[in-house]
Protein backbone atom coordinates (compact mmCIF):
# COMPACT_ATOMS: atom_id res chain seq x y z
CA UNK A 1 0.00 0.00 0.00
CA UNK A 2 1.51 3.24 -0.93
CA UNK A 3 1.52 6.45 1.14
CA UNK A 4 -1.27 8.40 -1.01
CA UNK A 5 -3.35 5.16 -0.64
CA UNK A 6 -3.17 5.54 3.09
CA UNK A 7 -4.25 9.15 2.99
CA UNK A 8 -6.90 8.26 0.69
CA UNK A 9 -8.24 5.00 0.91
CA UNK A 10 -10.98 5.36 -1.00
CA UNK A 11 -9.43 6.87 -3.76
CA UNK A 12 -9.65 9.73 -5.60
CA UNK A 13 -13.77 9.85 -6.26
CA UNK A 14 -14.17 11.80 -2.93
CA UNK A 15 -11.23 14.35 -3.56
CA UNK A 16 -13.22 17.36 -4.89
CA UNK A 17 -16.02 17.24 -2.19
CA UNK A 18 -13.63 16.43 0.70
CA UNK A 19 -10.54 19.28 -0.39
CA UNK A 20 -13.46 21.96 -1.18
CA UNK A 21 -12.74 24.99 0.82
CA UNK A 22 -15.22 25.93 3.06
CA UNK A 23 -13.80 28.66 4.78
CA UNK A 24 -11.15 29.77 7.37
CA UNK A 25 -11.51 29.51 10.90
CA UNK A 26 -11.37 32.11 13.74
CA UNK A 27 -7.00 31.65 13.27
CA UNK A 28 -7.04 32.36 9.48
CA UNK A 29 -6.54 28.61 9.19
CA UNK A 30 -8.28 27.48 5.68
CA UNK A 31 -10.53 24.77 6.71
CA UNK A 32 -11.45 22.27 3.85
CA UNK A 33 -15.01 19.52 4.03
CA UNK A 34 -12.16 17.05 4.85
CA UNK A 35 -10.88 19.00 7.82
CA UNK A 36 -14.20 20.27 9.18
CA UNK A 37 -15.53 16.46 9.54
CA UNK A 38 -12.39 15.85 11.43
CA UNK A 39 -13.23 18.23 13.73
CA UNK A 40 -16.26 16.56 14.01
CA UNK A 41 -14.92 13.20 15.24
CA UNK A 42 -15.72 11.91 11.79
CA UNK A 43 -13.74 9.83 9.42
CA UNK A 44 -14.06 12.13 6.53
CA UNK A 45 -13.98 9.29 3.58
CA UNK A 46 -16.83 7.29 5.39
CA UNK A 47 -18.82 10.35 5.96
CA UNK A 48 -18.08 11.50 2.11
CA UNK A 49 -19.35 7.85 1.39
CA UNK A 50 -22.18 7.61 3.35
CA UNK A 51 -23.40 10.75 2.38
CA UNK A 52 -23.03 10.31 -1.37
CA UNK A 53 -25.15 7.51 -0.89
CA UNK A 54 -27.98 8.98 0.99
CA UNK A 55 -30.59 10.56 -1.01
CA UNK A 56 -30.22 14.69 -1.74
CA UNK A 57 -32.42 15.82 0.70
CA UNK A 58 -31.43 14.07 3.48
CA UNK A 59 -27.38 14.76 2.58
CA UNK A 60 -28.34 18.20 2.79
CA UNK A 61 -30.08 17.98 5.94
CA UNK A 62 -26.80 15.84 7.75
CA UNK A 63 -24.10 18.28 5.99
CA UNK A 64 -26.04 20.94 6.87
CA UNK A 65 -26.31 19.73 10.56
CA UNK A 66 -23.02 19.58 10.25
CA UNK A 67 -21.30 22.64 9.33
CA UNK A 68 -23.94 24.35 11.89
CA UNK A 69 -22.19 22.58 14.71
CA UNK A 70 -18.58 23.75 13.76
CA UNK A 71 -18.90 27.13 15.40
CA UNK A 72 -15.01 28.47 14.41
CA UNK A 73 -15.53 28.98 11.18
CA UNK A 74 -17.65 32.57 10.42
CA UNK A 75 -18.21 31.42 6.82
CA UNK A 76 -20.25 28.28 6.97
CA UNK A 77 -22.69 29.83 9.67
CA UNK A 78 -23.64 32.19 7.20
CA UNK A 79 -24.59 30.16 4.61
CA UNK A 80 -24.48 26.42 5.78
CA UNK A 81 -27.47 25.40 3.88
CA UNK A 82 -26.25 26.59 0.30
CA UNK A 83 -22.89 25.87 0.75
CA UNK A 84 -24.18 22.02 1.85
CA UNK A 85 -25.80 22.06 -1.30
CA UNK A 86 -22.99 22.98 -3.87
CA UNK A 87 -20.60 20.63 -2.37
CA UNK A 88 -22.52 17.75 -2.00
CA UNK A 89 -22.83 17.87 -5.93
CA UNK A 90 -19.31 17.20 -6.16
CA UNK A 91 -20.25 13.94 -4.33
CA UNK A 92 -19.84 11.03 -6.91
CA UNK A 93 -23.37 9.23 -7.84
CA UNK A 94 -24.26 6.00 -5.87
CA UNK A 95 -27.55 4.26 -5.41
CA UNK A 96 -29.33 5.04 -2.36
CA UNK A 97 -28.80 2.88 0.80
CA UNK A 98 -32.50 2.18 1.61
CA UNK A 99 -34.19 1.87 -1.55
CA UNK A 100 -38.04 1.07 -0.59
CA UNK A 101 -38.61 0.17 -4.24
CA UNK A 102 -36.82 -2.98 -4.25
CA UNK A 103 -37.59 -4.13 -1.53
CA UNK A 104 -39.73 -7.57 -2.23
CA UNK A 105 -42.49 -8.33 0.47
CA UNK A 106 -43.09 -11.70 0.42
CA UNK A 107 -39.13 -12.73 0.96
CA UNK A 108 -37.52 -13.25 4.12
CA UNK A 109 -33.60 -11.97 4.23
CA UNK A 110 -31.44 -13.34 6.81
CA UNK A 111 -27.89 -11.67 7.98
CA UNK A 112 -25.33 -12.39 6.62
CA UNK A 113 -22.59 -14.07 8.94
CA UNK A 114 -19.09 -12.91 8.68
CA UNK A 115 -16.46 -14.93 10.55
CA UNK A 116 -12.43 -15.03 9.84
CA UNK A 117 -10.77 -18.09 9.12
CA UNK A 118 -8.98 -17.24 12.66
CA UNK A 119 -11.92 -17.82 14.59
CA UNK A 120 -13.03 -21.19 12.60
CA UNK A 121 -10.01 -22.31 14.08
CA UNK A 122 -10.01 -21.37 17.06
CA UNK A 123 -13.33 -23.05 17.39
CA UNK A 124 -12.29 -26.59 15.48
CA UNK A 125 -9.87 -26.85 17.88
CA UNK A 126 -11.70 -25.89 21.07
CA UNK A 127 -14.53 -28.43 19.67
CA UNK A 128 -12.08 -30.95 18.95
CA UNK A 129 -10.23 -30.56 22.90
CA UNK A 130 -13.63 -30.80 23.82
CA UNK A 131 -14.03 -34.09 21.92
CA UNK A 132 -10.96 -35.64 22.59
CA UNK A 133 -11.60 -34.57 26.37
CA UNK A 134 -15.15 -36.33 26.94
CA UNK A 135 -13.62 -39.73 24.79
CA UNK A 136 -10.50 -39.75 27.62
CA UNK A 137 -12.80 -39.12 30.47
CA UNK A 138 -15.24 -41.90 29.10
Amino acid sequence: MSASDVLRPDGSDYDAFLFSAVGEDRTGTAVTVLSALARLDLEPWTEARELSQLGPDDAQVRLTTHFEAITDIPALALASESRAVKLLSLLPKSAPLRDSKSLKTDTISFPKLSMSWTMMAVVGVVVLTWFFYLAQTG
